[in-house]
């Protein structure tokens, strides 16, 4: 039997953005970790700082393929999540969560392991209630062009909760925010990370629409303590639990403040709004706090001093 304090964990897109950090986390709270990751957003400089650890352990594979590991925890973050990755390919993208889910739910079911799945808040597409709570059903469009990730993840839930149902398969079940820091990818086109680089380079800031959209920001560290005290809550509290920061900014409070951040000389430009784009994203925590004790600690200003050396470093590389 293995050992009930140093547990086997699985983190696949382990190598991703907050896969990588969940992986650094596992190990200092003591586990073994394996990552999984097929490296096509994830990165090996991600994880390189671990490669050395003992309990760190790196396998190429795509999840959309089974696999055949024993392991007591998964954490299942393997999918694409900006709109540029996730939209190159939309059809892999759908497999990966779909796929990835039924593969990963199989395995679960076959080592009896406890399994969390990365969801997001995009499976309640453009809101039509504001902040948005865990009973809220969304209002997504089935056949946009972001719709390979929204239904994705939509379906992704769905399997979760019928392996529940059918298996009894102890289940976690996370819809995550919009969440920034070190090791994003500086190309993903999200909205921070497309920021900070055009600050630092003194390149115009590209706001789509009228920069009055608005979203809320949740710094790593804060989003992976809430995936760890999810996954070590009682088996009863399913989810899903929205994880987020609840404090709402628009796009262009957002932009004002990375050029005064980065002392950039950089100004605004306005584009058209990308098709789907939602107007508000703003997570209601109210369970995560009933049910976790948890809420976000690092303020937007803090967490974007905390990101910006990191791009500047790649730029200067």
């Amino acid at each position: 039997m293995r050992s009930q304090i140093r547990k086997q964990v699985l983190v696949t897109g382990g190598a991703g953005f907050l896969g990588s950090h969940l992986c650094e986390r596992l190990l200092n709270d003591g586990h073994d970790v394996l990552c999984v990751d097929n490296f096509f957003t994830g990165s090996k400089d991600n994880i390189l700082h671990m490669l050395d650890n003992p309990h760190f352990e790196v396998m190429r594979h795509d999840v959309t393929f089974p696999l055949y590991v024993e392991v007591d925890e998964i954490y299942n973050l393997a999918c694409p999540a900006s709109p540029i990755h996730y939209q190159h390919d939309p059809v892999q993208t759908t497999k990966t969560s779909v796929h990835g889910a039924i593969n990963m739910l199989g395995l679960a079911k076959r080592v009896n392991a406890k399994i969390f799945q990365a969801s997001t808040s995009e499976v309640y597409g453009d809101p039509k209630i504001h902040p948005q709570t865990e009973d809220y059903w969304g209002h997504v469009n089935p056949i946009g062009f972001r719709s390979c990730y929204d239904e994705g993840k939509r379906c992704a839930e769905t399997l979760f909760f019928d392996y529940r149902r059918q298996h009894n398969l102890r289940i976690k079940v996370a819809r995550i925010f919009n969440t920034y820091g070190p090791k994003m990818h500086p190309n993903d086109g999200r909205v921070v990370s497309n920021f900070i680089m055009q600050a630092l380079q003194g390149l115009p800031i590209t706001i789509y629409g009228d920069g009055n959209q608005s979203r809320s920001f949740c710094y790593v560290d804060d989003l992976i303590e809430v995936f760890v005290r999810l996954m070590g809550s009682a088996d009863n509290f399913t989810g899903p639990v929205n994880t987020g920061n609840p404090g709402e900014f628009t796009i262009r409070e957002l932009a004002e403040k990375i050029i005064d951040l980065t002392g950039s000389s950089s100004k605004l430009e306005y584009k058209p709004l990308p098709s789907d784009d939602p107007i508000q994203r703003q997570p209601d925590i109210r369970l995560a706090r009933e049910k976790l004790g948890w809420e976000p600690n690092i303020t937007l200003d803090e967490g974007l001093r905390k990101t910006i050396p990191y791009f500047d470093a790649l730029l200067k590389a």
